[in-house]
């Protein structure tokens, strides 16, 4: 019952003001985060259409090298996972798609930074809200209390009734700014996250093209090698083990 009571002094004598003002700091700090991944997305644009067309022009051509050069001016997602496959394009499509998934999961990671602050700040900002104004209602029974013990019967429930409605006015302001902090929070986070899977998406297209034109390489290597590798087999074959030429039958 002390401890009861002791938290109820600590509450009734801090208020509900600092919660207002802690929604105030988180809210600043969801601006902030939401300006700057903004920012951040707006540099990794790119015309993915364009950009994809160029690269199928080089890497028809056979030109890795120019494919290189004409994506490195870029800092798209989906130019960097294509530059990661790429550079491993000699060591085969394997190689090539191993790079690239790496690339788009270090993407992902730098994409998706300090977006878990406004996914918990939009779940959780009302409730704080609600926190400050449950401070004011326990302000609002103390204040009754106060009021009922000082005053006579009929001016204490004037000066009570007064007092507690006033309270809970200020205490649901807490409620309404924790709301008002979480819709921007939901808002930004559900639309930067919209952004980072459409910029995955177009990296992903880039990565299928550079694999189809690695995979139609290589079955093209395999397809000149082995009717090589078959003359080879039937010559081998045709010609006597101990070297001499093969004699004509008798007719």
């Amino acid at each position: 019952m002390h401890t009861v009571v002791a938290v109820k002094n600590l509450l009734v004598q801090s208020g509900a003001s600092w919660v207002l003002w802690l929604l105030f700091a988180l809210s600043a700090g969801s601006i902030a985060i939401t300006v700057e991944r903004w920012l951040y997305f707006r540099s990794k644009d790119d015309d993915v259409r364009a950009l994809a067309a160029e690269l199928d022009a080089h890497l028809s051509n056979g030109s890795i090298g120019a494919a290189l050069d004409a994506l490195r001016p870029t800092r798209s997602v989906g130019a960097i996972v294509a530059r990661a496959g790429l550079k491993l394009a000699q060591r085969g499509s394997a190689a090539a798609d191993k790079g690239m998934q790496s690339a788009i999961a270090a993407e992902r990671k730098a994409l998706e930074a300090r977006l878990a602050y406004l996914g918990t700040l939009g779940n959780n900002a009302p409730f704080v809200g609600l926190f400050g104004t449950v401070i004011g209602v326990i302000l609002a029974f103390e204040q009754l209390g106060q009021a009922t013990g000082t005053a006579g019967a009929g001016a204490a429930s004037q000066v009570a009734s007064a007092a507690v409605m006033a309270a809970i006015a200020e205490a649901l302001v807490a409620t309404a700014v924790g709301i008002g902090v979480a819709l921007p929070a939901v808002a930004a986070y559900n639309y930067l996250q919209r952004r980072i899977a459409a910029m995955l998406d177009d990296a992903e297209t880039l990565s299928n093209l550079v694999l189809a034109y690695l995979a139609t390489g290589e079955a093209a290597r395999s397809f000149a090698v082995e009717p090589v590798h078959a003359v080879h087999r039937g010559a081998a074959l045709d010609k006597p083990a101990n070297g001499e030429a093969p004699h004509p039958e008798a007719a």
